[in-house]
């Protein structure tokens, strides 16, 4: 299994804990006693399964399955391949960074870590699509 496989395996697993468990404090929030805001973590927890758990489990899996591209670079450009990796990791973070802040003070610096959040996760993926494109082909 290739290391980039890995990594995108293992980041995934790590969130799906970290989604669930906040899925928990979320439901839990009134007999926990935390504070009304703290439903802006809502949209964070869906972020957290879904980019983090469910997209990576799938990237990992496509960079390490699909067809080969060629026998130089059977899985296309590896460089590309972490830039994605990094570039939707660091936009899942400031995402879970920058949520709650939009929704608790709107206009603050959270609405700036959004928008870089989603250039971030944008060009991660087209960093995926163009490293993939070429081994989805016929036999």
């Amino acid at each position: 299994m290739p290391t980039l496989t890995r990594y995108y395996i293992k980041a995934g697993l790590i969130y799906f804990v970290v989604a669930l468990s906040l899925a928990v404090a979320l439901a839990a929030r009134p007999y926990l006693r935390l504070p009304e805001s703290f439903v802006a973590f809502s949209p964070v927890y869906l972020h957290l399964l879904m980019v983090g758990w469910v997209t990576q489990l799938i990237l990992g899996v496509v960079y390490w399955m699909f067809p080969k591209y060629s026998k130089e670079y059977p899985r296309g450009s590896e460089r590309l391949g972490w830039l994605a990796f990094w570039l939707l990791n660091a936009g899942l973070i400031l995402r879970v960074l920058g949520e709650p802040m939009a929704v608790v003070n709107p206009g603050a610096a959270g609405g700036w870590m959004l928008a870089l959040s989603a250039l971030f996760q944008l060009i991660a993926g087209w960093a995926v699509v163009i490293n993939t494109w070429g081994r989805v082909k016929e036999r």
